[in-house]
């Protein structure tokens, strides 16, 4: 792969001690960890707005890190991005027995029920020796670092697999309205925040075990919403624009009649889910 080896080469002169560039030989792991996760919403962006030449620029810049990373490894003697690309073909194989090994698989139910045990398997290999032979929890391995939506659909994804989890719907609405319940105690007491907090996160742990349980992403429904927020105040400051008045010169009432104009006009429009 030619064009593989000349971004490991650009990567290289960039990084020269001599002659490379000075912001990217001032980098380490921690401070580039930041700008890999924005390129990675940027990728999830151009996804969900459809556009593959964006999308193909991204994941060149989600690539250069992965780069980035492995350069500064080599240089510390730790691994190379050849190191990686095996680590990642030996997991990909091994995790895909009924692909590359004649396992049969049945179902899909037992294709991921073998996923998740090569995985636990995988988990306590990786176990400090000091730990060795100790009871791995089901919820080891899940990075504190996700967004908090996506850490709470992970948390709960092992846990169900556990089997603590309900088997129907309804239960799932009955906490959510519980924890809405205790969150509207709490608000009522006066210089109670750490509760109200506390509670606040109760709220959304269990919005986010609703939407698993509606097999939606909780962090793609956030976003649609937030999407969705932003088209139609954008078209009720055009609306107001043309009336020759200012925003904040309006009531909240009106400003509420200028919403509801704004979502018929988005959908009249066709511009807006269906339903929304």
């Amino acid at each position: 792969m030619p064009e593989m080896k000349r971004l490991l080469e650009i990567m290289q002169a960039l990084r020269d001690p001599e002659s490379g560039c000075p912001w990217d030989l001032k980098q380490d792991f921690l401070s580039i960890t930041p700008y890999t996760i924005e390129e990675a919403y940027e990728v999830a962006d151009a996804v969900e707005r459809g556009n593959m030449h964006d999308l193909k620029d991204e994941l060149g810049d989600l690539l250069f890190h992965v780069v980035f990373y492995a350069q500064m490894a080599s240089e510390q003697n730790e691994f190379s991005f050849d190191d990686v690309v095996r680590a990642v073909n030996e997991k990909l194989v091994r995790r895909h027995p009924h692909v590359f090994a004649g396992a049969s698989v049945e179902t899909e139910e037992a294709l991921l029920e073998a996923w998740e045990q090569q995985k636990g398997e995988e988990r306590e290999s990786k176990m400090p020796e000091s730990e060795a032979g100790a009871a791995a929890s089901a919820l080891d391995g899940i990075a504190a670092t996700l967004p908090a939506l996506k850490w709470a659909e992970k948390i709960q994804k092992r846990a169900a697999r556990t089997g603590f989890d309900w088997d129907e719907l309804t239960p799932v609405f009955d906490k959510l309205n519980e924890e809405i319940a205790e969150l509207k105690r709490e608000v009522e007491i006066e210089n109670n925040h750490e509760r109200i907090m506390d509670e606040l996160g109760d709220v959304l742990f269990s919005c986010a075990n609703l939407s698993r349980h509606l097999q939606i992403s909780a962090e793609q429904a956030l976003r649609q919403g937030n999407r969705k927020f932003i088209q139609r105040f954008q078209q009720m400051e055009k609306t107001i624009a043309t009336q020759g008045k200012a925003i904040n010169e309006y009531a909240l009432q009106e400003l509420e009649a200028e919403w509801r104009k704004a979502k018929e006009l988005i959908r009249g429009a066709g511009d807006e889910t269906p339903g929304d």
